[in-house]
């Protein structure tokens, strides 16, 4: 891709490369010397997508797999999967969205292999926890079966095509939570496995989280040592996003509010005293939600500690001991407010930083690395310390920045 006068653009695509892409964000990791330490993305992603033909393969339902392959013949109404509606290419104008699949890759390895490890060179990453991104919707899927098979499908061709292939690459998998069997199954069949660092469990969906259906899966994953994870999504049919009428509220508003519904129910109904070795993680929705939930969370049980018998301290304290991932990271003016979002969830042992690419929103490991008010252990941490520890990573650093053009 070239440019001139920051108006036109000479769009080669086949030529797209994502070295040439992140060149920026590579220098970037140069002249902040990130060879010299660990750097963990909690939170990256590839479009599953691209390789739903493969995934499918590994449906187990004989009908269900000639549903999802003939759907993709057609698409549209004749899909199986159902979709959202978005514009986070913003009309196009994230050139990468639709470039990226023209980019050149060897044989030898899995597409997604090389197109991970080249934009995990190029930002100074080491280690990234790999998801999916169309299935982040399914947990709004009107048929349960479909999410489980799914599912069951996608974690098995992760583990097997992409996990097996790359030690850099790690995964947090999805469980099919509609199912509580399902979810508990998915526990049994892929803890231990290589690349598996923990379960991950998305936002947008309609099901309380403390129900007694899902104690057995929550003990197991407690068992394992391995973190649960509650990944952020946005859904424009949820009764009250549907009343925006414009994509970024959807999206500014989506991203905290079913992270917000489930952590309100996860600590009044004492889901951290039962268990107390659970480590829990809140992906992407940024930071400013949990320093809020907090404040109205303490104010109210305050006035009602009947409420919630099975709490015995307030519930920013339980809060204050689980894990956040920074992407999309607010960014005050005053960045005084920030420094107090940091202290109030204690981001210096439980902040971990994301970067969400391919997103069109990403972040890169500077929006950590430059923040005036984090001294230098603080940063090593969040940028990659206390993922290593929650994820049991080898803290020595694997990259291989590209070198400068």
């Amino acid at each position: 891709m070239d440019m001139q006068n920051n108006e036109v653009r000479q769009l080669r695509w086949d030529e797209y490369d994502t070295h040439h892409h992140l060149r920026a964000a590579a220098k970037q990791a140069r002249d902040r010397k990130y060879n010299d330490f660990l750097i963990v993305d909690v939170d990256g992603h590839h479009y599953e997508s691209e390789h739903y033909r493969e995934v499918f393969e590994y449906i187990e339902s004989p009908v269900m797999r000639r549903n999802a392959m003939e759907g993709l013949k057609r698409g549209g109404r004749s899909s199986m999967l159902n979709s959202e509606v978005g514009y986070q290419d913003i009309g196009g104008r994230i050139t990468r969205h639709w470039l990226r699949g023209k980019e050149k890759t060897p044989p030898e390895k899995h597409r997604d292999v090389t197109t991970t490890t080249r934009w995990m060179d190029a930002m100074g990453v080491d280690y990234s926890c790999l998801f999916p991104t169309p299935m982040l919707f399914l947990g709004t899927h009107p048929q349960v079966e479909v999410e489980v098979q799914l599912v069951q499908a996608y974690n098995r061709w992760l583990v097997e095509r992409i996990l097996a292939q790359e030690p850099r690459i790690i995964s947090m998998l999805y469980l099919p939570f509609n199912d509580p069997e399902a979810a508990y199954k998915t526990v049994k069949e892929f803890a231990g496995k290589k690349g598996v660092v923990g379960f991950m469990i998305t936002s947008p969906r309609y099901k309380p989280v403390h129900d007694n259906a899902y104690m057995k899966t929550y003990r197991l994953i407690e068992e394992t040592g391995m973190p649960l994870s509650f990944h952020a999504a946005y859904s424009w049919g949820e009764q009250s996003l549907s009343l925006q009428n414009r994509f970024i509220g959807v999206h500014a508003l989506g991203f905290m509010w079913f992270n917000m519904v489930h952590m309100t129910n996860w600590i009044v109904n004492g889901l951290p005293e039962r268990f107390p070795k659970l480590k829990v993680m809140w992906i992407e929705s940024g930071l400013t939600w949990a320093y809020s939930l907090m404040q109205r969370l303490d104010h109210s049980y305050l006035m009602r500690t009947s409420d919630c018998p099975a709490l015995k301290r307030k519930p920013s304290e339980y809060m204050q001991e689980m894990y956040y991932s920074s992407q999309p990271m607010e960014k005050p003016d005053d960045l005084s407010i920030l420094e107090a979002t940091f202290k109030m969830i204690k981001a210096e042992t439980q902040l971990v930083w994301s970067s969400d690419y391919p997103h069109w929103d990403f972040d890169l490991p500077s929006v950590i690395y430059d923040l005036p008010f984090l001294n230098e252990a603080a940063k090593r941490n969040i940028l990659g310390g206390t993922a290593a520890k929650l994820f049991n990573l080898d803290p020595k650093p694997v990259k291989k920045i590209p070198e400068g053009e």
